[in-house]
């Protein structure tokens, strides 16, 4: 018999509301039966996305010799990680990558570059690669993910036709300084909240399995609902070697599964993606969180390489899911109404909304 915890959690997702934090902490720490969790929150994710599973992609535009320090990344300034280290890749490169992977049935494309941000010259590539991809392929989503963005970048790639940006916030802001000193949890947010003054849809997650508490686990689910994402990755750490974070092996399949359950309670009619790590962590019970995320990377990732794009076809078929086409939503309507800019308080004659 489901608890009263778990049907409360579905009833609470199936009118739009998150967990509590209370509700939050005794999900992943609870009594309840794991087939009893991914139980319940396949119910909310039926209700919203059916069977369908939406594929995405990543081209990595730019590898390695990051300036940022960021623990768990392969990239990183002071990596002794041997992973593949290149400068851009021409738009016609990135446009045949892209074109292998739609054929495979991605609906998105990530186009993802090292780098605390992008120049100029780096907006430029990108417009010309977004232009490159959609010239043979002008329905495909194109998600850009950059790193921290300046003034007017934003508006660049939404004009250009990119559909979304992704910018992760990757763990909870009390313990952000414990995993990188180079930038803050504060920047990521800042730059999260200009692509979507921009009109990009929002694509943050974060990563686990770098230490963090149960209690930081749901402080970033948290924040992240208050970003109010059209989707949400959800990383398991990939521990590389020759980074800070290269012996950590603290995830358990049965720790995966609670957690993606509970994002998926926490963002219940928003794209939950099973992104990096999967493979590693969740292994053999892999085909379990497809109840729970309606979204997965198809192949290779940025540094790491993934399950073979056909043994995700077979995952997928082999547990009664289906590839969801390009005529599909995923995502509801865009809410640019909801977007207002500041036109009263501080700098203006009229008085501030308080």
């Amino acid at each position: 018999m489901t608890s009263e915890l778990l049907n409360l959690l579905v009833d609470k997702a199936l009118d739009g509301a998150a967990p509590s934090r209370a509700e939050a902490l005794a999900l992943l720490a609870g009594p309840e039966p794991l087939i009893d969790v991914i139980a319940a929150g396949s119910r909310v994710r039926r209700e919203f996305f059916g069977m369908r599973v939406k594929l995405n992609t990543i081209v990595n535009m730019k590898s390695g010799l990051c300036p940022e320090d960021c623990g768990y990344c392969s990239q990183r300034l002071g990596s002794e990680s041997e992973v593949l280290k290149y400068s851009w890749i021409s738009p016609d490169e990135a446009a045949r990558i892209a074109e292998d992977a739609v054929r495979a049935g991605a609906k998105r494309v990530c186009l993802v570059a090292s780098g605390r941000g992008p120049g100029e010259r780096d907006i430029t590539r990108i417009e010309n690669t977004i232009a490159a991809i959609k010239a043979d392929n002008p329905n495909v989503e194109i998600c850009a993910c950059l790193g921290l963005l300046n003034e007017g970048q934003a508006q660049r790639l939404a004009a250009a036709g990119a559909h979304a940006y992704s910018h992760n916030l990757n763990t909870a802001e009390a313990r952000y300084s414990e995993i990188c000193t180079t930038h803050t949890f504060a920047d990521r947010v800042d730059t999260l909240t200009r692509a979507g003054a921009a009109g990009l849809s929002p694509c943050s997650g974060a990563i686990f399995g770098m230490g963090e508490s149960d209690e930081d686990v749901v402080d970033v689910a948290i924040a992240l609902r208050e970003l109010d994402p059209d989707s949400v990755p959800v990383n398991f750490l990939i521990p590389f070697e020759g980074t800070p974070l290269g012996n950590r092996w603290d995830l358990t399949p049965q720790r995966c599964l609670r957690i993606l359950a509970l994002f998926r309670f926490f963002f219940p009619d928003v794209e939950v993606r099973l992104a990096g790590g999967r493979e590693i962590h969740l292994r053999s019970l892999q085909p379990l969180a497809l109840h729970l995320a309606n979204s997965i990377f198809l192949g290779d990732y940025l540094t790491s390489e993934g399950q073979p794009g056909i043994d995700d076809h077979q995952m997928i078929t082999d547990a009664g899911f289906t590839v969801e086409g390009a005529h599909e939503q995923t995502l509801p309507q865009p809410r640019h109404d909801l977007v207002a800019l500041r036109r009263r308080g501080a700098g203006t004659d009229l008085p501030a909304n308080a």
